[in-house]
């Protein structure tokens, strides 16, 4: 049930994509958190700002979508197999299931006239699609392809009832190699959001999913048998168990199989469709889950998929948390891979002005209204749409919720906080508990960190104290992941003696979301400082310092959890003293 573009590193291993045109197819805490809209105070101005999105209409993309499936509907005769035994008519080995089961499914279908094929996926954010590198690298998924989620029938029937949406941009590992399949995942993001469940990856850490014997189960619309080359109209999934490193390199293609980065499920296939069961043509880029999560997605296996002894293989999503994370959480104003940089005058006037990022430099400033009643405002993305919010406190202590609403192409404002005046600290750091929804922080006044759990809407969950004694530090910011382990991080600069330190997320829930703090610099001459997320766009967290004097250095993240957490300085440029507000 594995669907992949044909070729690889050697003539039987294939990638599990299918050719198109070769398939027949606030938790309330009274006066601290609201958990919905109050008007009682007057919101903050609408910002001038807003995300340069562009997106086919519907109406071509269900044009798109029409003439991939005519393709997929006409398969090649010159691309069928006859390796003999009798037609199965499910995922072989596999069993018919329902988009309930896994509301999370995708299709992913592309056709350019040249290069037509399908691929699976899974929503791991409401505009964010894993899948395989196979299925993304050298395709134009923005001008020439569409994404089907929320319907178990495969869209070449016209009446499949999903959502058909486009893609905005596309992003695979960068050291993905089309020769031996390594490094095989991706992430396209949608142009708007999907209204389906998504399915959270695993964490960096996880080892228990990978024990030789866990049972895993893998998802698609794959071919139904080694001897032809339809897939099926329907959605199946089959069981399969987890094997060993050394059970999969000393496989036939062993020496294909790279250790650390790649998985391989399923027993032994038993050269025919019965007795086999396995992922194959048509699958490529699905998801392999276990507990919930995905743990592996769909890359290669052997050709016709069904040969004495062979398993399926997939890349191993815990190794590459720390790369995907960062594109699924890369919400910035101007709707690239770069996160920008807000600044908020402190002059008369309080006009907060937006910094695009150019990677190591900043583009002309671009002012954004008057937010002089304001004396923090920060950046995140709450509900996961890929539009970057703003979190705002005003002087009366109201805290609210400013997020781009794209179907109104209009700003909405929620009150999500209230005597919030004597908070020493608020921090968006991200997804603090690992539930893939970003969470929100603060110091309170007697030096106690607070987390609220985000559910993914504006709205918190109950606040839980994480500990006490945070009022020894004069800046606390978080914006990301600063290890490269996929997990959001802090970094908390100590006002008696300038030392910054790194509290490491651990990915959990409770009171031990932050492992023990460790020291990473000792940083003089700098009394303002920024965690703006990804400046620099290369999948790391970055920070930003400013002198009194007013000249602000960005410090490149190095996915380090060291002294070298940080590459050596850029200088951004001079005059940043006007700013006492930095987001």
């Amino acid at each position: 049930m594995i669907s992949g573009k044909q070729g690889g590193k050697h003539r039987r291993r294939m990638r599990i994509t299918v050719p198109a045109a070769a398939t027949a197819i606030a938790a309330a805490v009274a006066g601290v958190m609201l958990t919905a809209p109050a008007n009682a105070a007057v919101p903050p101005p609408t910002p001038t700002i807003r995300p340069a999105v562009s997106s086919p209409s519907q109406a071509e993309l269900e044009a798109r979508l029409a003439a991939a499936a005519k393709t997929a509907e006409q398969p090649s005769e010159a691309a069928r197999f006859s390796s003999g035994g009798a037609i199965d008519p499910k995922v072989i080995g596999g069993t018919t299931t329902t988009i309930a089961s896994a509301p999370w499914m995708a299709q992913l279908f592309y056709e350019d006239g040249e290069n037509s094929f399908f691929c699976g996926g899974a929503v791991i954010a409401p505009t964010k699609i894993l899948t395989a590198a196979h299925c993304v690298k050298g395709a134009d998924w923005k001008g020439k392809g569409v994404v089907v989620t929320g319907t178990e029938k495969l869209a070449t029937d016209a009446d499949h009832g999903g959502a058909v949406t486009g893609v905005w941009r596309q992003w695979n590992h960068p050291k993905y190699s089309d020769y031996t399949l390594d490094n095989d995942i991706a992430v396209l993001t949608l142009a708007t959001p999907v209204k389906v469940r998504p399915i959270n990856i695993t964490k960096s850490d996880d080892t228990t999913s990978y024990k030789p014997g866990t049972t895993a189960t893998v998802y698609g619309w794959g071919r139904t048998s080694s001897t032809s080359n339809d897939i099926s109209p329907t959605l199946r999934k089959a069981s399969l168990p987890i094997n060993s490193d050394t059970t999969c390199a000393n496989w036939e293609l062993g020496g294909e199989f790279v250790k650390g980065h790649m998985v391989c499920a399923g027993k032994p296939a038993s050269g025919r469709d019965t007795g086999t069961v396995t992922a194959c043509n048509g699958d490529s880029g699905g998801p392999l889950v276990v507990g919930g999560r995905i743990v592996g997605v769909v890359s290669w296996g052997i050709e016709n998929c069904v040969e004495k002894g062979a398993y399926s293989v997939y890349a191993k999503v815990s190794t590459y948390a720390g790369s995907v994370v960062p594109r699924v959480d890369d919400a910035n104003i101007t709707g690239d891979h770069r996160s920008d940089v807000l600044a908020r005058r402190s002059a008369s006037d309080g006009t907060l002005y937006s910094y695009e990022s150019k990677g190591t430099s900043f583009a002309t400033r671009v002012p954004a209204g008057d937010y002089s009643d304001a004396n923090v405002i920060l950046q995140t993305d709450l509900n996961r749409d890929d539009y970057e919010d703003m979190i705002i406190r005003t002087k009366a202590g109201d805290v609210w919720w400013s997020h781009y609403v794209p179907s109104t192409e209009r700003w909405a404002d929620t009150k999500i906080a209230s005597g919030w005046s004597s908070r020493k600290q608020i921090v968006v750091p991200g997804d603090v508990t690992g539930d893939a929804l970003p969470d929100l922080l603060s110091v309170d006044s007697d030096g106690a960190l607070w987390i609220y759990p985000g559910r993914g809407d504006g709205t918190f969950s109950a606040r839980v104290k994480v500990g006490t004694g945070w009022s020894q530090f004069s800046s606390l910011r978080g914006n990301g992941d600063f290890t490269g382990d996929g997990k959001a991080d802090l970094i908390a600069r100590k006002s008696s003696t300038s030392e910054m330190f790194l509290y490491r997320g651990t990915g959990t829930s409770g009171t031990a979301v932050f492992a023990a703090k460790l020291k990473v610099r000792t940083w003089t001459g700098y009394n303002a400082f920024d965690a703006a997320g990804d400046v620099t766009g290369d999948g790391k967290a970055d920070y930003l310092a400013r002198t009194p004097g007013g000249t602000l250095y960005l410090y490149p993240g190095t996915g380090k959890a060291s002294s070298e957490i940080f590459a050596t300085r850029v200088k951004i440029g001079t005059g940043w003293q006007q700013y006492n507000i930095f987001g």
